[in-house]
């Protein structure tokens, strides 16, 4: 009911407004399909690497780490090139190109750790300069009213992508005699085919053309002068400091519960499914009652994520459980913070603000990390748990006052 409406906007609404729909739908659409690609590999990524290669936890969470946060400078870097050249489609397209070929990348790596982590580093670029300038022609075709539905909905389809690249993995790996290989190769033509639908079918947001262009290093670098700017960036990079990769809650999850190997691409099945579900609710809800809330309440969820990680509880309903809340958090958080984020930045440099915020989290991601993979080797999986759930409750409450301010 949601999309039909996007589709044929009520009457009274101006030509831009159908252009919006266009726009989120074909980005959604390239998100969908690059997600398959994505999530075919991120579901047997972990245990490929522990459990087929032998990596300890220490050097899974710096590799880990890098998957996420070694792209952070590049996210900066993305965001202000495409607004200095005016062309956001043009580097998200050299993004999702990078990706769609580091896909190979892995299949030549073979075994070798270095390069193993060089393609997965490179991949993770693609994201880094695709990401701000996907995430500001969202927001420079939206109303500031619709951002969090908008999103929402990108989510929703970006999801749904997630959802069914594991599945897609598991059947590549019985088709092929559980050769990863095959894998990789699959999910590379299907990025391909991503790369291909955004050239032919998303437009790019020019806007006119000022008398002089307002984007400089200089102007970039204003935009932390700016208090709401500066708040949100502080607020998001401390919640990203308490985050913990999706690997490593599927690993406790799969050690803990003892499940079966073939078992394992199904746990990222579990939290795609309930973030599909609940992307556009928590968008809607969002605009309605403010998106720092939303946003707050989804590392509430994370945080009952670790507590039940870190509990004596197991069995199927516990399963169940952390991957709904986590599902959760994903729903209340990803485009959600984008959404509180954009209005806050000027137009012309929205691209280069959403990089900041995103470079923000990204960095405090790979510290946190790599330091929960050396809590893990040097405590086990138990105590590194209890100690980010410990820095999660910590964190969490400063949080919501920076962001309570960017909102003043």
């Amino acid at each position: 009911m949601y999309l039909a409406s996007v589709e044929r906007p009520a009457a009274g609404r101006t030509d831009r407004t159908k252009r919006l729909a266009g726009t989120v739908l074909a980005l959604g659409t390239v998100s969908l399909i690059t997600d398959v690609s994505s999530e075919m590999v991120s579901a047997i990524l972990p245990l490929y690497l522990v459990a087929g290669l032998g990596l300890g936890p220490a050097v899974y969470g710096l590799i880990d780490g890098l998957y996420t946060g070694a792209t952070a400078l590049l996210r900066l870097v993305g965001g202000y090139v495409a607004d200095r050249a005016r062309r956001r489609k043009a580097v998200a397209g050299i993004g999702y190109g990078l990706s769609a070929a580091m896909k190979f990348g892995l299949l030549a790596a073979g075994t070798s750790v270095p390069w193993l982590s060089a393609a997965i580093v490179a991949d993770r670029a693609g994201k880094g300069l695709r990401t701000a300038p996907r995430d500001a022609l969202i927001t420079l075709s939206t109303p500031a009213a619709d951002l969090g539905r908008a999103f929402g909905v990108h989510r929703a389809m970006d999801t749904a992508g997630a959802f069914a690249g594991p599945l897609v993995a598991l059947a590549v790996l019985a088709a092929s005699g559980q050769a990863y290989d095959a894998v990789f190769v699959v999910s590379g033509c299907v990025a391909l085919i991503g790369v291909l639908v955004l050239v032919l079918f998303v437009s790019d947001h020019r806007g006119p053309r000022p008398p002089a262009n307002p984007v400089s290093l200089t102007a970039a670098a204003a935009l932390l002068r700016r208090r709401p700017v500066r708040m949100l960036l502080l607020g998001a990079a401390l919640l990203g400091l308490s985050t913990i990769g999706d690997g490593f809650v599927y690993l406790l999850l799969q050690r803990r519960e003892s499940l079966a190997t073939g078992w394992f691409p199904l746990l990222a099945v579990g939290t795609s499914l309930t973030y599909l579900i609940l992307a556009v609710p928590f968008g809607t809800l969002a605009d309605r009652i403010g998106r720092a809330p939303v946003v707050l309440g989804g590392y509430a969820a994370l945080l009952a994520v670790y507590l039940l990680l870190g509990s004596g509880w197991g069995g199927p309903v516990t399963v169940v459980l952390v991957l709904f809340l986590y599902g959760g958090y994903y729903a209340a958080t990803d485009g959600v913070l984008m959404a509180l984020a954009g209005p806050l930045l000027p137009a012309e440099l929205r691209t280069t603000g959403l990089g900041l915020i995103q470079t923000g989290q990204a960095v405090a991601y790979l510290v946190s990390s790599v330091l929960f993979g050396l809590a893990w080797q040097r405590w086990d999986a138990a105590g590194a748990i209890h100690a980010f759930a410990l820095l999660a409750l910590l964190t969490l409450p400063l949080s919501a006052i920076l962001l309570r301010r960017a909102r003043g």
